[in-house]
């Protein structure tokens, strides 16, 4: 909890919407739950519903820092929490050897040693930064492209809220950082990390809130124009596609529009811009295939 921690859920929802996020009511329940109860948040859906742009807007209403892991297959401990800075550690190696050659003393060689290990050579990456900045929402994106063994390693790093290194001994967070896990399920993640969290499923979003989505994010674009477009991708989510287009490029697509021009979406219109919402020949030929139904 942080001062500016919302009191209720529709509280949270009108700060996201504070800072551009127009959250639906069982999202902003959600995350109020996991800033109350302190939980990570598990959310899961289709690719470009809103998930890590909600993590964003949950650091930017709350008051908190925002903290980025990206999962990615072979991602391990190591890249996840911190690595020494090597070339600064031999360039001190070498200035303390320079140093004492020209005084003509003997450096302490253990001394030397525990020199390099020094705090100010150590490399935070995400995990640790997140333990180190308070308050922190910690976005872990995309978890289900990392592998089993990390996905162990960070229900650990979750529950103890620390780490140890080696050389400089236990690292703890003051206030555990709130994190917010994603996933497009492309595999299924264990349900020893899913247990650990509170969980949500992130729908596509309703006809009248994409609109209003529109209509925050590219204030420059018609109301028209909003509605034409909401309504021609909510009817292309309809079809049999390889991917479906969810608000990222719903945006994309009004953003284009408007870039011409548009102040509607025509046939002419929608068939010349289609490359910024469908991002597989196979989807755009099918969807070409049926343009007056998705327009109409």
């Amino acid at each position: 909890m942080t001062p500016n921690t919302p009191g209720s859920p529709q509280e949270l929802a009108s700060a996201l919407a504070g800072v551009g996020y127009l959250a639906d009511e069982g999202l902003a329940t959600a995350g109020y739950l996991a800033l109350r109860l302190g939980r990570p948040l598990f959310l899961e859906g289709e690719a470009g519903v809103g998930k890590t742009a909600f993590a964003r807007a949950l650091a930017d209403a709350s008051g908190a820092h925002f903290v980025r892991l990206q999962c990615y297959e072979g991602l391990d401990a190591a890249q996840a929490l911190y690595d020494w800075d090597f070339p600064r550690q031999i360039l001190h190696l070498r200035t303390v050897e320079a140093a004492a050659a020209a005084t003509g003393e003997r450096p302490d060689s253990a001394a030397l040693e525990a020199s390099l290990y020094d705090r100010r050579f150590l490399v935070a990456r995400p995990l640790l930064q997140a333990l180190e900045q308070t308050p922190c929402v910690l976005l872990v994106d995309e978890i289900d492209r990392a592998d089993d063994e990390f996905e162990a390693f960070l229900l650990e790093v979750l529950s103890e809220a620390a780490i140890t290194i080696p050389e400089l001994g236990r690292i703890a967070a003051e206030h555990p950082p709130l994190a917010v896990l994603t996933s497009n399920r492309t595999r299924e993640v264990h349900d020893a990390l899913k247990r650990r969290c509170l969980y949500h499923w992130v729908e596509h979003p309703t006809f009248e809130r994409e609109v209003a989505i529109l209509r925050t994010r590219l204030p420059e674009i018609t109301e028209r124009l909003a509605a034409d477009v909401a309504r021609a991708t909510r009817r292309i989510r309809e079809l049999d596609l390889i991917k479906a287009p969810g608000v990222a490029e719903s945006l994309d697509w009004a953003s284009a529009l408007a870039a011409l021009g548009a102040r509607s979406l025509d046939p002419d219109l929608a068939a010349a811009t289609l490359g910024a919402v469908l991002k597989y020949r196979e989807d755009a030929e099918r969807t070409l295939a049926k343009l007056d139904s998705v327009l109409a």
